[in-house]
């Protein structure tokens, strides 16, 4: 497995004036994520502050499974957040256990 750094950003159905735990389905994306993360598949993430990007550090065998299982987010299938970037990601200081 490796590390990849994954940018998503905020889609065509994200409401620009509510907040983040008031947009549209926010429990069962909140509880898709809490998935990720409980399995080992995110590693870290949170939004990027003033920006409309999340950023999310996760661990996989390459870009096309990261797509694969963003795909099944609630929030990607409303259209409120999408992958923008995938980038692989070497860590030079610290460390991930």
């Amino acid at each position: 497995m490796k590390l990849f750094a994954v940018v998503r950003t905020r889609g065509g159905g994200w409401q620009q004036s509510a907040p983040l735990e008031e947009q549209p389905g926010w429990d069962a994306h909140a509880t898709f994520m809490d998935g990720l993360h409980q399995e080992g598949f995110v590693v870290l993430g949170g939004p990027l502050e003033g920006t409309d990007d999340v950023l999310l550090i996760v661990r996989a065998n390459d870009p096309v499974q990261i797509v694969e299982r963003f795909a099944a987010d609630p929030w990607s299938e409303a259209d409120l957040l999408l992958i923008s970037r995938i980038s692989p990601w070497t860590i030079r200081l610290g460390s991930i256990s």
